[in-house]
């Protein structure tokens, strides 16, 4: 099951943003920039990625 560089480069950027919240905050809260930088990425991975 190989994935796509961009799908890894994709996931990458989405665990990027995740870990800028929690450093961000000890009680983590995505705010709405946040969400929206997930939400845009989410559709550029795969569905075997996200099925996971």
């Amino acid at each position: 099951m190989a994935r796509s560089s961009a799908a890894k480069d994709v996931e990458l950027l989405m665990l990027r943003r995740q870990l800028a919240v929690l450093h961000r905050n000890p009680k983590p809260a995505f705010t709405r920039g946040d969400r929206a930088v997930l939400v845009a990425l989410l559709p550029l991975l795969t569905s075997g990625t996200v099925q996971r």
